[in-house]
């Protein structure tokens, strides 16, 4: 007789709006996918505290900007510390899983990062530019980002916020990872155009740069997403490393890429459950 699947509880908002982005489609699809291998049920990240207890593992995905749902997302992860629960990802992500701060750590530690700093006497540190990009520390999907003049620089609090000088970049990439294992990257040929997405062949100095970050969060399991621009001197810059709830965009990729992620994504679960 065989074994009974292993029962995932896949936390998503199937009710988001995305600017862009069709949360709900990804999840469906994604979820129904997996269930070829584990026992799946679908739950809103508000439920997911009180249900977790009777599953193997947690699986976050598409479940919206945690900022909306603070207090009930703060006790999730204290409980499901508490309580030993499996979660995908790890609670142990250092990136967007902590907030933005990761990102004025690692400009000042010489990371290819866009310039960024959280302290009013570093200021001085950013490259002179027209334009600054103000944005919290807890932002998600751009939620609280402003733009501010340079002559208005000085009169930014700092405190909650992160600052960066607004990169007249050339487009965005992202490149997707399940554990270390680099799965697609997709880019944006039109920087006005953010989710308007195309098929990205990286060369191998874009895989060293994606998987510098990768490295550095130390992430034994889950999907990550890389995401970059790249700078008008050709060079690419982290804009952020997402480790919390990255959307996929899997509608944009071939059949066999969607395959082939979904494969690994199960592998990677697997080892995870043990």
């Amino acid at each position: 007789m065989s074994a009974l699947p292993h029962r995932l509880l896949y936390v998503t908002d199937l009710g988001y709006e995305a600017k862009g982005r069709r949360y709900c489609d990804e999840d469906i699809r994604l979820s129904a996918r997996l269930r070829r291998d584990f026992a799946v049920a679908l739950c809103h990240p508000l439920d997911a505290a009180r249900l977790m207890g009777s599953f193997d593992a947690v699986v976050v995905r598409n479940s919206g900007p945690v900022l909306h749902y603070q207090e009930a997302y703060d006790a999730f992860r204290a409980q499901a510390r508490a309580a030993g629960t499996r979660v995908y990802n790890p609670l142990t992500g250092r990136a967007d899983m902590t907030g933005k701060r990761y990102l004025a750590e690692l400009s000042a530690a010489g990371y290819p990062v866009i310039p960024t700093v959280e302290r009013a006497e570093d200021l001085g540190l950013l490259p002179e530019a027209e334009m600054y990009v103000v944005k919290p520390r807890a932002g998600a999907d751009s939620i609280g980002m402003a733009f501010v003049p340079g002559e208005r620089l000085a009169d930014v609090v700092l405190g909650e916020v992160l600052v960066q000088p607004r990169i007249p970049f050339r487009y965005e990439v992202s490149f997707y990872f399940v554990d270390r294992d680099f799965q697609y990257a997709l880019y944006a040929p039109d920087p006005g155009r953010r989710w308007e997405l195309e098929r990205y062949e990286p060369g191998a100095a874009d895989l060293e740069f994606a998987r510098r970050f990768i490295d550095w969060n130390t992430l034994g399991h889950g999907i990550q997403r890389v995401d970059a621009c790249r700078a008008p001197d050709g060079e690419l810059l982290l804009v952020e490393l997402e480790d919390l709830n990255p959307y996929l965009s899997l509608d944009l990729v071939d059949e066999g890429t969607r395959e082939a992620f979904a494969v690994r994504m199960a592998a990677s679960l697997r080892d995870v459950l043990g």
